[in-house]
């Protein structure tokens, strides 16, 4: 991951909204949620929302999917995994650590 791309998606969770949103996803797993549960889950306005899933969207932390008339979001966890790869690739002075579980990892 280039260090323009890290910082694009940081930022697109450093905001209240749009990281609530990414932790709503992410606990809705591969299977994601439709705009109108999210909104609802979250209280947002729709059009605030929009603005928001496009931020991430943009990001890369989040896809998009059409079905149907609906459009379902998911929480991009390989992106995810990019990004904290990224952060802790110079990790204990580049000796073998235990950073924990991935995201991919993880079973929902």
């Amino acid at each position: 991951m280039e260090s323009i791309a890290a910082v694009e998606a940081l930022s697109s969770l450093a905001q209240e909204t749009r990281l609530a949103i990414f932790r709503l996803l992410v606990r809705a797993g591969r299977d994601g949620l439709p705009a109108g549960e999210i909104a609802q889950a979250l209280d947002i306005a729709p059009s605030s929302l929009s603005f928001h899933l496009a931020q991430l969207t943009r990001a890369g932390m989040v896809t998009q999917e059409r079905q149907s008339r609906h459009l379902i979001y998911r929480a991009d966890f390989a992106a995810m995994n990019r990004l904290v790869d990224f952060m802790l690739e110079n990790c204990c002075e580049g000796e073998s650590c235990e950073a924990g579980p991935r995201l991919a990892e993880r079973t929902c």
